[in-house]
């Protein structure tokens, strides 16, 4: 029997690397951006977060988007020594490495966790420090998740929340729109990978019955399942964890 098709519906900048990571562990997978990562609106608070950074003690990346938008203002300015870099996924901390950032200065959730994300990423981050009088960067896309600024700002901590980038619907190509036409068509030859909420909502209004996907955290399992996706499977936001959850559908 022929394995599935996965459909790696990331950004466009995320699916290349992703690709080639799932080819080199065997999985034939395409790419069908669901989400459009533009540069924020006014890079303003953009500048002055980087002009303020050595005066922070923690800047939080909600995803590899945030980081690479981050450093594209960065004009050449290191990474200040003393100011912490937190982000919940793998991706993200290689792209914080990637820029620079020292190793020793990037906190993620434990290896073990049982998911990546805020909860988890706090359990890492609380015992810390004290952070009382703390000054937190939250560097994300439009909106977002507040838990971990509410943690945080109980904690003592000023959280200021900064817009480093901008998530649009996807405007597929004719490449794309035929793909998308192909996934619908044939349920059982397809896998999608979701690693956001947003992209699935992308998919509403189309035709989902058959389609099955994995997801990379059970809110995102969740969101899949009521759009019509099923069966819904849970990996984490790894192409070898991927891998192995495709191969049990």
């Amino acid at each position: 029997m022929t394995s599935p098709t996965l459909i790696v519906t990331r950004p466009r900048p995320q699916c290349g690397p992703w690709l080639a990571k799932l080819a080199a562990l065997g999985v034939t997978a395409q790419a069908l951006p669901l989400i459009e990562i533009l540069p924020a609106r006014d890079a303003g608070p953009v500048q002055a977060a980087w002009a303020a950074l050595a005066a922070v003690d923690l800047a939080v990346f909600v995803s590899p988007n945030a980081v690479e938008h981050f450093f594209a203002r960065a004009n050449g300015a290191a990474w200040p020594e003393q100011t912490l870099a937190a982000c919940v996924g793998p991706g993200s901390a290689q792209a914080l490495a990637e820029h620079g950032v020292p190793v020793a200065n990037i906190v993620q959730p434990a290896a073990d966790a049982a998911s990546l994300d805020s909860e988890h990423l706090w359990a890492q981050l609380s015992p810390r420090r004290d952070w009382a009088g703390a000054r937190v960067l939250l560097l994300r896309g439009d909106g977002g998740r507040e838990w971990l600024a509410e943690r945080l700002q109980e904690a003592g901590a000023s959280v200021e929340a900064v817009t480093v980038y901008h998530r649009a619907a996807p405007s597929f190509d004719a490449a794309e729109q035929a793909l998308l036409a192909t996934v619908l068509a044939r349920p059982q030859a397809h896998v999608w990978l979701f690693s956001s909420a947003e992209a699935v909502g992308h998919l509403l209004g189309q035709p989902l019955a058959g389609q099955r996907a994995i997801a990379t955290h059970p809110r995102i399992a969740d969101a899949a399942r009521a759009a019509g996706f099923a069966p819904v499977v849970l990996a984490r936001p790894a192409p070898e964890a991927v891998t192995q959850a495709l191969k049990a559908l």
